[in-house]
């Protein structure tokens, strides 16, 4: 049986992947801030599914977390870096220090801290290596509008997936990355109804949609590969959202 460690599995995108690979006899560890939400993922999955409270931002809980599952498991086979967020729509000034801090903390500093201490344990381990698949966005590659922090940090992302894969590579660590574009989650409800996305000309406009079972499905292609394949990065979307050609 093969070992999983999914961030911000307790909704959304986490939801589905962490649920994709229970469904396919993946024993997961479910990391979140929210034990409760966590729960809920984790029903009807029995002992494969392991709730792990964790805010990633924290590097001391994320070090606690990943021994727990070492004590657990001896092995770790595959990481989703999934856990992020935003701050709406804000122009770079509106934006305080402080806000900033907090996204860089999640998005950036708290997939590092997992990566750092993934890829410890698969360099360590024996059979050695696994994959790292960290959570991107198509903001990086074209931001929307007054999305400065996100936008950055997820570029930042990028160039932490390269470096991983680079690294990771002598050690059997295939790192990639997965680029999702307007996945109907909670946070995103807005896109499709409502007011509707940012423009760049400043209007708001109803936008396709994709359903998280598609995000899923691509995450397990991804994860299921054997060792000596690796999607560097994978871009999937709602076919008619506006990314190619946007603004």
């Amino acid at each position: 049986m093969k070992n999983a460690v999914v961030t911000g599995a307790g909704s959304g995108i986490g939801r589905a992947c962490a649920q994709a690979l229970l469904k396919q006899g993946w024993q997961v560890a479910l990391l979140g801030r929210r034990a409760e939400a966590l729960q809920e993922t984790a029903a009807g999955f029995g002992a494969a599914a392991w709730v792990q409270p964790c805010d990633v931002s924290n590097e001391v809980q994320v070090q606690a977390a990943f021994a727990a599952l070492r004590e657990r498991w001896g092995r770790l086979d595959l990481l989703f870096n999934n856990a992020g967020g935003g701050l709406g729509a804000r122009l770079p000034d509106e934006v305080s220090g402080s806000e900033w801090r907090a996204v860089v903390d999640v998005n950036l500093n708290g997939a590092f801290y997992c990566l750092r201490e993934a890829f410890a344990l698969m360099r360590a381990q024996r059979p050695q290596g696994g994959r790292i698949i960290n959570n991107g966005s198509l903001a990086a590659y074209v931001p929307r509008p007054q999305t400065i922090a996100y936008a950055a940090t997820k570029s930042a992302i990028s160039g932490l997936t390269r470096a991983a894969a680079l690294d990771g590579r002598v050690y059997s660590i295939a790192v990639g990355q997965l680029d999702i574009g307007n996945a109907a989650t909670p946070l995103t409800i807005g896109l499709a109804n409502g007011p509707g996305a940012l423009q760049p000309d400043g209007t708001r406009r109803p936008e396709p949609q994709l359903d998280l079972d598609s995000v899923a499905q691509t995450f397990l292609a991804m994860a299921e590969l054997p060792l000596s394949a690796n999607v560097l990065f994978s871009t999937v979307m709602a076919t008619q959202m506006p990314f190619v050609g946007r603004g």
